[in-house]
């Protein structure tokens, strides 16, 4: 089998990668060891690069790999590498959302239900001795509308747990019009503003996408409503959620994604915790996790297994 480069991996992922890339002819080379900056340093040698989050390809580090021919990102986002600059160096940048799609449809689901039928506080009060139904009373969702921003790959599998609760699925996505189909109907923003009384987040990273939830956006709605962020913590300004959430303008919200973590999603940037994410990790009527939406066991594999899938298909071998 001829050789055809030499990929590095600067993050650990799944096995499956390094053992797929090896059967094609491609020579793996571990440095998930070093550190950001020197990792920077070496990279510039290599034919591939698998990648997390661990620190962003600018164009300043691409420019230096002179033979580097595809980036691999384990994960649906590329917001950590200069894509303009990949696409002028003629570097292939492949992603894997397909991978982890349906862990984060499972995920949203999930913490939805959660949210609608009390169940942090119900369990932390039967933990307790305290036995309140009454004030524990949850609402269905059947017969709710839920507006999806964006409907992309993510929207979609959202859209397709949500089938089976007889719930009205529409959707608004900035990037691309007549994709109505048998889950979702297409709608405006403002038809969606209108109608939800769920939204939930599934958009790109893009500079126009910060804070997009932002005090204007939520009172443009004609009644209160619940919110979904699984996409990315940049999406949503914290400080005027907390304000809608005191008002009631937001009747709850299920955050899988903070505008407060590092760039790397291991942790939360800084030491000292703003009031905004204080008053978010002791409201009860908001559900967090740690960015873990797509981070099951059975994703592990389907992220790297996707990307071999891709590079395979891209080199033809």
């Amino acid at each position: 089998m001829p050789h055809l480069g030499t990929v590095a991996f600067v993050d650990s992922v799944h096995p499956i990668l390094w053992n797929r890339l090896n059967e094609m002819g491609w020579k793996c080379v571990d440095k998930t060891h070093l550190t950001a900056e020197d990792s920077k340093a070496e990279i510039t040698e290599y034919d591939g690069i698998v990648i997390r989050s661990k620190f962003k390809l600018k164009e300043e580090i691409l420019a230096n790999c002179k033979q580097l021919k595809f980036i691999a990102r384990a994960g649906s986002g590329l917001e950590n590498i200069d894509l303009v600059a990949a696409k002028k160096l003629n570097i292939q940048v492949f992603s894997s959302p397909e991978g982890n799609r349906d862990a984060v449809a499972e995920h949203a689901t999930g913490m939805l239900l959660m949210l609608m039928n009390n169940l942090k506080r119900a369990d932390q009060e039967v933990r307790d001795g305290v036995w309140n139904r009454t004030e524990n009373r949850g609402y269905e969702l059947k017969g709710k509308t839920i507006g999806l921003i964006g409907y992309g790959v993510m929207g979609r599998a959202f859209a397709e747990r949500l089938s089976g609760f007889g719930i009205n699925i529409i959707a608004y996505d900035s990037n691309k019009t007549n994709f109505s189909d048998e889950l979702t109907t297409e709608v405006t923003l403002e038809e969606l503003q209108e109608r939800a009384d769920i939204i939930s987040l599934h958009m790109n990273f893009h500079a126009d996408n910060k804070y997009f939830v932002n005090t204007d956006f939520i009172k443009k709605f004609r009644k209160p409503f619940y919110l979904i962020n699984t996409a990315r913590g940049f999406n949503v300004n914290s400080e005027d959620l907390v304000l809608a959430l005191k008002s009631g303008e937001i009747q709850g919200a299920c955050l899988d994604v903070l505008e407060y973590e590092s760039v790397s999603f291991e942790g939360v940037s800084g030491t000292e915790i703003p009031p905004a994410f204080e008053y978010l990790m002791n409201a009860e009527n908001v559900i967090l996790s740690p960015h873990i939406a797509g981070w099951t066991h059975e994703s592990h594999f389907k992220l790297s297994n996707v990307l071999a899938d891709k590079v395979k298909v891209f080199f033809g071998l």
